[in-house]
């Protein structure tokens, strides 16, 4: 049996999807029943639960071989937050899988986590991967590249609200972004494959691109103009830090722009590929597909 943690975010429902649609026994936890509804119909086990109840998780436990968590509290409001729940939370979980005799415990991180990175989100990433190697449970770490999907509809959302996008600083930094059906294709992979067992795994999209293209076509998607909003990135560095005390969720999202306005985001995916060769999907793709009925694009073209 294997268990997927967060399986209302897309990453979970995709690799929980998948996994069903190969026969397998999944069980699925969320903190609202009603958002996994099609994965119960497909012959998936529910549960709810949080990360931030440990007698909801002993449940979703029992029985379980395999764990993927999917689950995160990224950006944060109130008390869901990466710290109730990606720390202290994730850290809970884990000495439950290891006391439940979970085989392999399958996490996903994000590509660049690290003990100094300037979000504390990434931060945290990077400080449960160290805890699971140095706990006696099996584990995988996946590093995924940020999502095309979750960028698409923030810039979509802005566009159609208000006319315009921002973009911190010149918005000419080449980010890799990955399509999360990707990366829920190659979870399946990692899950089947018991000798990743130990090991780090990242992967990106084929593409670097600056968020001006990625604007650009969400534009030509949406069939309308947008000016860029460039936020300075001295002010938004200012920013980052009043509102991390003030506002620690909006003071989070500023401190990621700013990193990706100025940090080395770009990806080699050749490596990872060479051992798990799945297709890579370009963003030029995603975002035609998002652009189907049900998708921010699709309701922003077609009038109500």
């Amino acid at each position: 049996m294997i268990l997927i943690v967060g399986a209302s975010g897309r990453l979970g429902r995709g690799v929980a999807a998948l996994l069903l649609a190969r026969g397998k026994s999944v069980r699925v936890t969320t903190r609202t029943l009603e958002k996994v509804d099609d994965l119960k119909r497909l012959g998936a086990e529910v549960v709810a639960a949080d990360l931030r109840d440990p007698k909801s998780l002993r449940q979703a436990l029992r029985g379980i071989d395999l764990v993927f968590v999917a689950a995160h509290g990224y950006p944060g409001e109130d008390d869901n937050n990466p710290h109730t729940v990606d720390e202290i939370g994730m850290r809970g979980l884990i000495a439950m899988a290891r006391a439940a005799g979970a085989a392999r415990f399958v996490f996903t991180s994000a590509l660049g986590a690290r003990a100094d990175h300037p979000v504390d989100f990434l931060r945290i990433k990077h400080g449960i991967e160290k805890h699971l190697r140095e706990s006696v449970l099996g584990y995988t770490i996946l590093r995924p590249a940020s999502f095309m999907e979750s960028r698409i509809d923030v810039i979509a959302r802005q566009i159609v609200d208000k006319g315009e996008f921002t973009v911190v600083g010149r918005g000419d930094n080449p980010i890799n972004f990955v399509s999360v059906d990707d990366v829920a294709r190659l979870t399946t992979l990692v899950l089947d494959n018991p000798t990743t067992r130990g090991e780090v795994i990242e992967i990106g999209g084929p593409e670097n691109l600056t968020l001006l293209q990625v604007a650009g076509m969400v534009q030509d998607a949406l069939g309308r103009d947008a000016r860029p909003r460039h936020l300075a990135l001295p002010v938004a560095q200012a920013l980052a830090l009043i509102y991390r005390v003030i506002n620690p969720t909006l003071g989070r999202q500023i401190a990621a722009s700013v990193d990706l306005a100025t940090a080395d985001h770009t990806f080699d995916p050749s490596q990872t590929l060479a051992r798990f060769p799945i297709p890579l999907t370009r963003m030029a793709d995603v975002v035609r597909n998002v652009s189907l009925p049900g998708s921010v694009l699709y309701a922003a073209r077609v009038p109500a």
